[in-house]
């Protein structure tokens, strides 16, 4: 029996360190391992790729949901589990938002930052209650926590909120935390 199902929001690219390819590699051996399914943008390119490469190699399923613009662009990978093709990015947000019990956020550029930042506002209103996770691979997202940290500091985000996200440079105790981790803001909580 499956544990369930991490919607996973990486690069369509591998960076330029090669720390980047290997902590997607491992990400996907842990999804694998761990019994988790993956969800993700279904694409054989970039982290995403890699991550989705990992996982299968591992035994895991892989739930994909791509553009079918990005299909036509030869893009999709070939393998997975499932691939479902939706009309537009928009529509694939709404999928693996649907279809995942957690989320996890690779390196990645505005799409990555962007599908993060939406999941945490929708935890942040109470639109859902599942983990969300960052993996800060080389320090990649340091600059973003000092910008989430300096928006609690200055009044606009409060610590309850700030702690919806879970941060960590370990593939396997990020997982770990994602797994073990119960969202539950409520106004009281979040007054604080």
């Amino acid at each position: 029996m499956r544990r369930g199902r991490i919607g996973v929001f990486s690069g369509s690219s591998i960076g330029n360190r090669r720390a980047y390819a290997q902590a997607a590699q491992q990400v996907g051996r842990c999804i694998a391992g761990m019994d988790w399914s993956l969800v993700c943008g279904g694409s054989r390119i970039g982290l995403t790729g890699l991550v989705t490469d990992a996982v299968l190699a591992g035994g895991g399923e892989v739930f994909g949901v791509i553009p079918r613009s990005l299909v036509n662009r030869e893009v999709a990978h070939p393998c997975l589990t499932s691939l479902l093709v939706v009309d537009s990015i928009e529509e694939r947000k709404q999928v693996i938002d649907r279809w995942s019990d957690a989320f996890l956020a690779l390196p990645g550029s505005f799409g990555t930052c962007e599908e993060l930042l939406d999941v945490l506002t929708k935890a942040q209103l109470g639109m859902h209650t599942k983990p969300c996770g960052l993996l800060n691979t080389a320090g990649f997202y340091d600059p973003l926590i000092l910008q989430i940290n300096r928006a609690v500091s200055d009044g606009f985000l409060k610590p309850a909120y700030r702690n919806l996200l879970v941060v960590d440079s370990n593939p396997e105790s990020l997982l770990e935390s994602l797994t073990n981790q119960k969202v539950r803001v409520t106004a009281t909580a979040a007054a604080r």
